[in-house]
């Protein structure tokens, strides 16, 4: 190997030299040379003579083994220097005495130098922050070896505080070290005075212990499903520190989310229990560091009863309790809702506040509504009703109008309702105050009219209100006089009661005084409020419904009733009313499914018509299969192949006939 890098040196400094237009000159591969290899100077005088080397002023001869001359032609000679050594470094000459009598030489320099090496050289150095740095630079050669510093190809000097020194044994030493030391730093060792060098780079890592930074030392947040917070700890330190969290709680992977290094805690659907102190604490080899935080969990005030709904009679005791909890400790104040505002109530009387319950004695009519216990605090407002239900209370201020056959009462003032709505009323008389009670039972809605009464009749009169709960007390009787036959009133019409079937209406009405006589007929007539011409129909005495038939979608109708008796004919009573358009929902069909099926249905039809025919004609098909295999014959009545050309088909070897007899 060694050779044939001598012959290809000799080939470069050959062809070199022939381009040069020097009259004598040697060239060399390189002037500095590893100590144990070989050299080669190749020596080309511009004519034929005779070369000679010398080295420090001594000819060499030709049969030196270390300093090898060798003639190339009449005009160049060649000097290898085998395994150089040291001593092998100074000045060669090569003289040429050309045949013309001349002599020409020149010089050529080499310098051996053995090799550079950093041998146990640390390349990775470890510090604290704030110590002395000591990096080391074990390096070996020669001749003498010249060291230099540099980080990122800037030469290190000593700086103006003397905290950066190149120390007499090469090391670099760094006073305080701090973070931005960190790095690589390159140590370049070079020949003295040759362009000779190798680089060592060695990377420095500055240890620090953790800091641990929570800039909120307090936060705060609601409770609840959709609350959310995040707590960030901020971290530093060399090698990169380790983070862990103490919490008030229990970790919960469904609730609790870190991030990749877990310098961010992410809690969501807040909890009370999340409430209290978080610490992180980072921590690497170099040391730990904590810091702290206080989560403070706010909840929204929550409401708890003891019951929503509570029935009594008049005179009971009701009590019921209000529990309630939040963050902060909510406020607790009972009050009952009324259409004129909101009623409180102190600690003592009848209805009264003892702690979070509230007590009514002797409950009264009028005691019946709504209650409601309410939770106050900086995190909100929080409230639950509570129901109270009795009796209704007494109906007053009752007057009568006496009719022929019927007495209407009304009401000046509302009934108290106990709490819930009147459903209905007990309307009771009698013609003096021996007599039992004749009632009937009036909708809420409707009028009040007691009915049949007697003409020229003295009747003493009252009413009571009924709801979920019960009846309640009766009204004082008003007497009053019934009137002489005469016409009857009208009747009596609401459309909250009417209903369509498509273009047909049902409309009911009642007949609340006859006027002391029997109703003998109704009179009923009706038209579009956009035609001039009356409809008009006759009804039984015994008619409790009007029926309209053929009305016009989405048209506004007038209808009018009237009654008769034998005395005469009541006022019209009139209704409005509007003929809604017909039900958008359709009528039962055939869907997509339905009509698959039917298409499927003729198919199979269509396709046994057409095997059937194959069978009877060509003996062929589904149905000729399952006949031969079934009954092993074909199928009465087909024909056979040879009955269109009258020739009779040969039997099989094995005698089975093909053919019917």
């Amino acid at each position: 190997m060694a050779a044939a890098q001598l012959v290809m040196r000799y080939c470069v400094l050959f062809i070199f030299w022939t381009l040069s237009d020097a009259k004598i000159s040697i060239v060399a591969s390189d002037e500095d040379v590893l100590v144990n290899a070989d050299q080669l100077l190749l020596c080309k005088a511009a004519g034929e003579g005779t070369i000679t080397w010398s080295y420090s002023d001594e000819e060499i001869e030709d049969d030196n083994e270390h300093l090898v001359v060798e003639k190339v032609d009449e005009s160049s000679s060649k000097l290898t220097i085998k395994a150089a050594q040291m001593s092998d470094t100074g000045t060669y000459t090569c003289k040429c005495e050309y045949d013309s009598g001349s002599t020409k030489q020149t010089t050529a320099s080499i310098f051996v130098y053995e090799p550079i090496s950093f041998g146990q050289t640390t390349t990775f150095h470890e510090f604290l922050k704030g110590e002395r740095a000591l990096i080391p630079c074990r390096v070996s050669g020669r001749p003498a070896v010249e060291v230099q510093w540099l980080r990122s190809s800037t030469l290190l000097v000593a700086d103006g505080n003397q905290r950066i020194t190149v120390l007499p044994d090469n090391s670099l030493q760094i006073d305080d070290i701090q973070r931005e030391d960190r790095g690589t730093y390159t140590c370049k060792a070079s020949i003295k005075g040759r362009p000779v060098s190798k680089m060592q780079n060695i990377s420095v890592v500055i240890n620090t212990p953790p800091e641990v930074i929570i800039h909120e030392k307090l936060k705060s947040v609601k409770s609840g499903p959709d609350a959310t917070v995040s707590i960030t700890c901020s971290t530093s330190g060399e090698p990169q520190p380790e983070i862990t969290w103490m919490m008030p709680t229990s970790f919960d992977s469904t609730r609790h989310k870190f991030n990749s290094d877990k310098s961010d805690l992410t809690i969501t659907s807040v909890k009370r229990d999340d409430n209290g102190e978080y610490i992180c604490t980072a921590k690497n080899k170099i040391g730990e560091s904590s810091a702290t935080t206080f989560l403070d969990v706010s909840e929204h005030p929550v409401v708890i009863l003891s019951q929503s709904e509570v029935r009594l009679k008049p005179g009971e005791m009701m009590s019921v309790s209000c529990n309630i909890s939040g963050n902060p400790v909510p406020s607790l104040q009972w009050i009952k809702k009324g259409p004129d505002g909101n009623t409180g109530f102190s600690s003592s009387g009848r209805i009264r506040v003892e702690g979070s319950d509230l007590i009514i004695e002797n409950v009264a009519p009028s005691d019946g509504g709504l209650y409601s216990c309410i939770a106050n605090s900086s995190s909100g407002i929080k409230e639950e009703d509570f129901s109270l239900q009795t009796l209704p209370g007494k109906p007053s201020q009752v007057s009568v109008k006496a009719g022929a056959a019927a007495a209407s009462l009304n009401q000046s003032a509302h009934v108290v309702d106990g709490g819930s709505p009147i459903t209905a009323y007990i309307l009771q008389w009698r013609p003096d105050a021996q007599q039992k009670w004749d009632q009937t039972v009036v909708q809420a809605t409707d009028p009040l009219v007691a009915t049949p009464l007697s003409p020229y009749t003295e009747y003493f009169l009252r009413l009571a209100a009924r709801n979920i709960v019960g009846q309640g007390e009766f009204s004082d009787a008003t007497n009053v006089r019934t009137l002489g036959t005469r016409e009857p009133d009208k009747p009596f019409l609401t459309d909250r009661e009417i209903h369509f079937e498509e273009n047909i209406a049902k409309i009911p009405f009642k007949q609340l005084d006859t006027g002391g006589s029997p109703i003998s007929s109704y009179m009923v007539r009706y038209k579009a409020n956009k035609d001039d011409e009356w409809r008009e129909k006759d009804l039984l005495p015994n008619a409790t419904e009007i029926y309209l038939h053929d009305l016009q979608y989405s048209s506004d109708y007038h209808l009018e009733i009237i009654a008769h008796n034998p005395k005469g004919q009541s006022m019209p009573a009139s209704l409005n009313f509007t003929v809604p358009q017909p039900s958008a929902v359709s009528k039962p069909g055939l869907g997509k499914g339905g009509v698959v099926g039917i298409v499927m249905l003729i198919f199979l039809v269509l396709l046994i018509a057409v095997d059937a025919t194959c069978c009877y004609t060509n003996r062929c098909g589904m149905l000729m299969f399952l006949a031969v295999k079934l009954f092993g014959q074909k199928v009465p009545g087909s024909k056979s192949m040879e009955e269109g050309d009258g020739t009779a088909m040969k039997a099989p070897a094995n005698g089975d006939p093909t053919t019917d007899a």
